[in-house]
């Protein structure tokens, strides 16, 4: 089946809005017309399977390019349209890419040589009466239905396939859990390029519910005052979201919200502190903690709310329709509180990497993907994160998490934020540094103050000898940490 026809099963008449926001509304039945003629156009003047890029930011433009791409049954590839000209060509040749769709402000910027499909010929397009794309039942949901490509800071990215069926697994699962209706509105913050970000489209249009187009986080008032504006019912973020929220002002935390239902958080691991913070000033909101892959469409597992306490820290469970376990360098399952890698398996995962069988071949084994993040387990079967394989300090030979440490430093009034790091050292081989973001306002913290806070919480190999401040964090167009 293709993903369209699923996402737009019972909800491709409604006259009710998709899209709301100070900038533009547009309803269901609207994008849905729009799309299946775009998927038309594009049928006809190119076939399938074709490789077709789309450079945007959140828009009704981006929508009705990427439901008609895929609904056209060719093959999307959604990119940072802040992406740097090197980038962008490496991608455009790698998949040999020679139609996209591309902003105003993109196409001017990269001046691309490929044939450029924009928001005013998007409209010509799906206004001049073409036919819209009919279903198709026998369409193969085993075919590639986007790349996205993870960004890559120490190599080259990697182009994740993902095929209908992975997308529609996942979004059957994450309507699932979260009890998604069509009543619901989410005010999205997250960029849709980016797989946590198109997971909020998809349960959306599948569901029928609506979503409210933020592109200016960093306006935070606006953005508190349009949660209440539109009756936004959830609020999806990774960390620095919430970090910024509740440490930038006060603002949020005395806000009422009387329409949310839910948040949910993922992207990364949101320190304990945080999550007591949220919950604390917000009891009657559901919390929910995530996590997951773009190699895994998007989601993997969750803590139910009612957890958060009894299970601090923990990532939860596999969410319906995905199995996780926790094995050591062997294969076998690890013991409770011993630490190995996470390993996932079910319809979600992705067909593989573009062109990389070797890449492939390491992430796939045997039916599991193995994630490259290191975790524990307890007696009750919840996994708890530790850290990426390759960001393990060893000082002295001895292991640390740097999230240990941001953990305890994080809690520390007036800290936004904290990232620990391995430098070297002659002496232990390994010395730990951390970079902490502080809030301006507040009282001035010293390095002394720190690390004599650490000296209490933490093993003295575990205290940082390095401590540099700065006054905003490292955040990529997503959202999520950059860690350098």
């Amino acid at each position: 089946m293709n993903v369209f026809d699923f996402l737009f099963e019972n909800s491709s008449a409604f006259e009710k809005d998709l899209i709301l926001g100070p900038k533009e509304s547009t309803s269901f039945k609207s994008i849905f017309e729009e799309s299946s003629k775009l998927a038309n156009y594009l049928r006809n003047k190119l076939g399938q399977d074709e490789k077709i890029l789309l450079l945007a930011h959140n828009s009704t433009f981006f929508i009705v390019a990427y439901l008609g791409i895929l609904k056209s049954g060719n093959i999307c590839i959604p990119l940072n349209p802040g992406i740097e000209q090197n980038g962008y060509e490496f991608i455009r040749k790698k998949t040999n890419s020679k139609l996209g769709f591309f902003s105003e402000i993109v196409k001017n910027r990269l001046n691309p040589v490929e044939e450029c499909i924009t928001e005013k010929l998007i409209s010509d397009i799906t206004n001049k009466g073409c036919e819209m794309l009919a279903s198709e039942p026998e369409f193969d949901g085993e075919r590639i239905s986007e790349i996205i490509f993870t960004s890559g800071s120490t190599a080259l990215p990697k182009g994740v396939m993902l095929t209908h069926n992975n997308i529609v697994a996942n979004t059957n699962s994450i309507v699932q859990y979260l009890g998604l209706l069509e009543k619901d509105i989410v005010m999205v913050v997250l960029p849709f390029y980016y797989c946590y970000g198109l997971s909020l489209l998809h349960t959306h249009i599948r569901v029928g519910g609506s979503l409210v187009l933020n592109n200016n986080f960093i306006f935070l008032g606006s953005t508190i005052s349009d949660l209440n504006k539109y009756s936004c019912t959830g609020f999806s973020g990774v960390p620095s979201h919430f970090q910024i929220l509740l440490r930038k002002s006060d603002l949020f935390k005395n806000t009422k919200f009387p329409f949310l239902r839910y948040v949910t958080q993922a992207g990364g691991k949101l320190h304990n502190t945080f999550i007591n913070e949220f919950t604390d000033a917000f009891p009657r909101i559901p919390f929910f903690v995530m996590y997951g892959q773009t190699e895994a469409t998007a989601r993997l597992s969750f803590l139910p709310p009612s957890m958060l306490k009894e299970k601090p820290g923990s990532l939860g469970t596999g969410i319906p329709g995905v199995e996780l376990k926790v094995v050591d360098d062997k294969g076998n399952p690890v013991s409770p509180g011993d630490t190995g890698e996470i390993l996932a398996r079910g319809k979600n995962v992705m067909k593989g990497y573009f062109e990389d069988p070797e890449s492939t071949a390491e992430a796939i084994k045997n039916g599991w993907l193995y994630t490259g993040d290191l975790a524990t387990i307890d007696e009750d079967g919840y996994i708890y994160l530790t850290a990426r394989k390759k960001e393990i300090i060893k000082v002295g030979g001895k292991r640390v998490s740097p999230k240990e440490i941001e953990e305890v430093i994080v809690m520390m009034k007036g800290i936004i934020d904290c990232t620990a790091e391995s430098v070297d050292d002659e002496l232990l081989g390994e010395a730990i540094k951390v970079t902490v973001v502080v809030n301006q306002l507040g009282k001035k913290i010293t390095s002394d103050e720190i690390k004599q806070y650490c000296g209490s919480k933490l093993s003295s190999y575990k205290v940082p000898t390095q401590i540099v401040f700065k006054n905003s964090m490292d955040v990529s167009p997503s959202g999520k940490k950059v860690k350098k």
